[in-house]
């Protein structure tokens, strides 16, 4: 079966899933995305990922596409039509099809759009030896946590991180601290084994991935602190590691080539990354 998408109300074969020219989300990036992963053919943190949705578009006062039920029944076709086990569905909704103009239109109706990816297992080898990142001026405006699909700043410091084999860039703020990665949320583990993130203000986006694991670590019994850093304390850190809901919980063994701790994922994030998979399992296992 070929792979399909949907778009405002119909199921329609990848290829063929357009929108109109006039879409403010390609006119303006007058929009937002979620990003759910999939386990198992289970929709992991379903709930919080339509509580963000729902939050950003309240902040671009973009009005839902339609109830959260219907948004859910959708959801579940386009896995079974898709036949999709591991990976995830992305969703994106903006104000709607109006003649160009900055101001908002006074009638429009939101689009939606859900595509499908499936998604291969981490290399055993990522996990254990970890992966780098870069660090680069963060130049994104002044609502990050809005999940808004203006995203070329972090396009910018993506491609700089591929050109530089790394795997990811930490966004660094005009104080030397760390915001985030450019679709991920940047994490280190202190000498006293505390694992450490940056705080949810406007500053980054509040991923759902590090809502779960900070949920997970407290219920594990880990110590857990939600502060700003500087990349100097990141460089001089015990563990660092990433978490998105693609990468889940990615062991960071380099920043800007300097190796953190001995170079190789450390003890704690070997821990909270098997805590979260096992997190998600049994997410699928209640499904």
């Amino acid at each position: 079966m070929p792979r399909q998408a949907y778009v405002n109300g119909r199921y329609l074969p990848h290829g063929q899933a357009t929108v109109h020219i006039e879409d403010r989300g390609f006119q303006f990036a007058d929009g937002i995305y979620e990003v759910v992963p999939v386990r198992q053919g289970t929709l992991i943190d379903e709930e919080p990922h339509l509580d963000r949705l729902e939050r950003s578009l309240g902040e671009l006062r973009i009005a839902m596409p339609m109830r959260r039920r219907a948004i859910k029944l959708i959801l579940r076709e386009l896995i079974r039509r898709n036949d999709l086990h591991d990976g995830f569905v992305y969703m994106q909704v903006t104000r709607g099809v109006a003649p160009r103009d900055h101001k908002f239109p006074a009638h429009s109706t939101p689009t939606l759009v859900m595509t499908t990816r499936r998604m291969k297992p981490h290399r055993e080898a990522v996990l254990r030896d970890g992966v780098s990142v870069i660090t680069a001026p963060d130049i994104r405006w002044g609502r990050c946590d809005i999940k808004s699909v203006a995203l070329l700043p972090n396009v910018l410091v993506k491609q700089a991180a591929a050109e530089a084999g790394a795997y990811e860039a930490w966004q660094v703020d005009d104080e030397g601290r760390v915001t985030e990665g450019s679709s991920s949320n940047a994490w280190i583990v202190t000498g006293d084994n505390k694992a450490v993130t940056r705080d949810a203000t406007h500053a980054i986006l509040n991923g759902i991935t590090r809502l779960s694991l900070l949920k997970v670590i407290e219920a594990e019994g880990y110590s857990f602190e939600e502060r700003p850093f500087t990349v100097a304390e990141a460089k001089t850190a015990r563990e660092a590691f990433l978490t998105s809901s693609s990468s889940f919980v990615m062991p960071v063994t380099r920043i800007d080539d300097a190796p953190v701790g001995d170079g190789r994922s450390g003890k704690l994030t070997a821990a909270l990354r098997k805590h979260y998979m096992d997190y998600m399992t049994e997410q699928g296992a209640g499904g």
